[in-house]
């Protein structure tokens, strides 16, 4: 059995640099297969070659997983991959990914019980997005409950398939998740990133009332980041004035790093008066943002005068 496994893996693995027109058969043959790593194989080699006639395959074998998923697809390889390949070919049938939006699928682990569908739901809800078939308030509705979710990567995809919609209910409804500042900074930082990009610039002042300076937490890194992402000298200032306020060092490094991000001239010339001053968490925060090469160059140049 072993033996049989390994060679319908190297056979699959073969495929990878044959010719599209030879590919697409055996492919077919292995989407069928019940061994759900042979399929999560098969489904990406698919968008490899580009075979958008296999969708029904692909659609076939999703849901021939969905069936005691825990015995015939642990940890979701193949639906995981099924979805994704959908997703890569722009397939227009919301039933398929509503399905995985909805999946549990609970595995035996140390101790209890894991759900192992989190991905899925959220790869399904990022892909439904682009359903035409249903209206942007449809597909609101239906990533709404993701934000309940169990599982961060879940409510965090949810948020990202919410700003993806891009229109201004999308807005308000990240904005009213990050108003509850309940739940978990990442996701937090998720609809502050989210409302940034779809409002621009005049969300800066919202976006930077989530910083605290005077009591921060990782959502107020969070929103830091978010900023920096806009890379607007307003940021900085903001970014700027939240580091002379606050005393915490965690998050004056964390604006350290954010205001290195803005990318703005006149962020570059703060950090390296802080450089200047001796600052090493400046120096940090310059380095590990892929600052152009004049400003390399000043920054080994402030070394050697200090050296």
């Amino acid at each position: 059995m072993a033996k049989s496994f390994d060679a319908e893996l190297a056979a699959l693995e073969s495929l990878r640099s044959a010719d599209p027109s030879e590919s697409e058969a055996p492919l077919r043959k292995a989407l069928a297969h019940k061994n759900n790593f042979l399929v999560a194989k098969a489904a990406k080699l698919a968008v490899e070659h580009n075979h958008r006639t296999l969708i029904p395959e692909l659609v076939a074998a999703f849901h021939r997983f969905l069936n005691d998923g825990a015995k015939t697809d642990p940890q979701c390889w193949a639906k995981n991959a099924a979805i994704k390949a959908l997703s890569d070919f722009e397939y227009q049938e919301e039933d398929v990914f509503l399905a995985g939006m909805k999946t549990l699928q609970l595995e035996g682990s140390w101790g209890g019980t894991t759900d192992t569908a989190g991905t899925l739901r959220g790869l399904s809800a990022m892909a439904l997005v682009q359903c035409r078939g249903l209206s942007n308030t449809q597909v609101l509705m239906h990533l709404l409950p993701l934000f309940a979710d169990r599982e961060l990567p879940v409510k965090v995809n949810a948020a990202r398939a919410v700003e993806q919609i891009g229109t201004d209910a999308a807005a308000l409804l990240l904005r009213l998740r990050a108003e509850l500042a309940s739940g978990e900074a990442e996701l937090l930082g998720a609809c502050y990133s989210g409302v940034l990009r779809l409002e621009g610039a005049s969300a800066i002042p919202w976006a930077a009332r989530f910083m605290h300076p005077a009591n921060p937490d990782d959502a107020s890194a969070e929103a830091a980041f978010a900023l920096a992402e806009t890379r607007s000298e307003e940021a900085f200032h903001l970014l700027r004035a939240a580091w002379k306020q606050t005393r915490d060092p965690d998050f004056r490094g964390a604006l350290l790093s954010a205001i290195a991000l803005t990318r703005q001239p006149s962020a570059y010339d703060f950090l390296l008066e802080e450089v200047a001053d001796g600052s090493r968490t400046a120096r940090e925060a310059l380095e590990n943002s892929a600052p152009p090469a004049e400003l390399l160059d000043r920054l080994r140049a402030l070394r050697a005068s200090s050296a």
